[in-house]
């Protein structure tokens, strides 16, 4: 079946990381043997190879780079201007990978049909398609620089990440949009750019809800009442997203997927952590809706975590075709399986682009 994901951050993989995305998964996991700089080294199961196997021909992918001002933990860029440079220094290999034929930038209707078609043929070697988005805004400098992004195709905005940001605050932090929060959502809908409410904290979540009218989604979010998190979104949340028209991505975050993992410590196997409880997660929301229509994939595999992290029954990105079998054994038809798989977040660029 064909699949959308709609989280993935590749151009961190190939820069910060250092893999060459065109390779097979165990070739880059081989090159990766024996290195302690992170802890998922020789553990990742995403590449460009992979996606083609498990026919994942349409993603959103995104550019990442924190600010982090002074006395601020988290790690990051000490302005927004060197935040900014990361982020194009992300535009360039996307731009690369384009250039080769690896991948293909989706930035409208026409782009996507076109793009939809190609894959539904029987050509080989087919470009991944991809949406640009941006997880974390701080690297806006202002908001002039927002109309540079857009040109360059960027499409979806995720005003914070963790902690406190330029614009909003983030997971694990507390606080609202504040006049720049707004300015940014007001910019964005002007653009209609897409709003990602992912990783905002819960008065940040509420106040962008009510300053932005444009489109809206959920790239990577779990559901609060299954992993008790500020990181997740309770029913009250996914409720306003639902009614809002938001395709809600489900992630596969070990630690979001299953109450009390420790990291470093617990391990999939041990913890029960399965592809079964990304269904749990799907059918949650599929029931506070009453429908399949707002939820999809939106798997954040190698977002800084690999196999490590993960399921134990995925090994790759592709084993995400596994899915479908699991649904069906919930009770999902044939309609409601595709909604999940793909249906809903291309409907949903559908009708946001038009």
């Amino acid at each position: 079946m064909f699949i959308f994901d709609a989280h993935l951050d590749l151009s961190m993989n190939a820069l910060e990381w250092n893999r060459d995305l065109r390779l097979p998964v165990s070739e880059i996991r081989n090159m990766e043997r024996g290195m302690k700089d992170k802890p998922d080294r020789g553990k990742n199961t995403v590449s460009l190879d992979a996606m083609r196997k498990g026919n994942i021909g349409l993603c959103v992918a995104t550019q990442i780079a924190r600010y982090s001002y002074r006395n601020n933990q988290l790690p990051g860029w000490n302005s927004q201007q060197q935040a900014w440079a990361q982020t194009q220094g992300q535009l360039a290999w996307y731009q690369t990978m384009v250039k080769e034929g690896q991948m293909a930038q989706i930035t409208n209707v026409n782009e996507l049909k076109t793009h939809l078609e190609l894959w539904d043929s029987n050509a080989d070697n087919k470009p991944i398609g991809f949406v640009l988005s941006l997880e974390g805004a701080d690297s806006i400098v202002d908001i002039d620089y927002l109309d540079i992004a857009y040109e360059n195709g960027l499409r979806a905005i995720g005003p914070a990440h963790y902690g406190p940001g330029v614009y909003a605050f983030g997971t694990d932090a507390m606080g609202g949009i504040g006049d720049k929060g707004k300015a940014l959502l007001k910019k964005m809908q002007s653009l209609n750019i897409i709003l990602d409410a992912t990783h905002l904290c819960d008065q940040s979540f509420w106040e962008a809800m009510n300053a932005f009218d444009g489109p809206i989604w959920a790239s990577h979010s779990n559901c609060r009442s299954l992993v008790n998190h500020n990181r997740q979104f309770n029913d009250q949340q996914l409720m306003a997203l639902i009614e809002k028209g938001a395709v809600i991505g489900m992630p596969l975050d070990a630690w979001m997927m299953v109450p009390n993992w420790v990291r470093g410590q617990s391990n999939p196997k041990d913890m029960g952590v399965s592809l079964e409880k990304m269904v749990d997660n799907i059918d949650h929301i599929c029931q506070l809706a009453g429908n399949s229509k707002h939820v999809g994939l939106g798997t954040d595999l190698d977002g800084a975590f690999g196999k490590e992290q993960s399921p134990y029954d995925l090994d790759t990105i592709a084993d995400l075709q596994l899915l479908p079998e699991l649904l069906t054994a919930r009770g999902y038809k044939s309609e409601d399986v595709e909604n999940i798989m793909h249906a809903n977040f291309i409907q949903f660029l559908y009708r946001a682009w038009q």
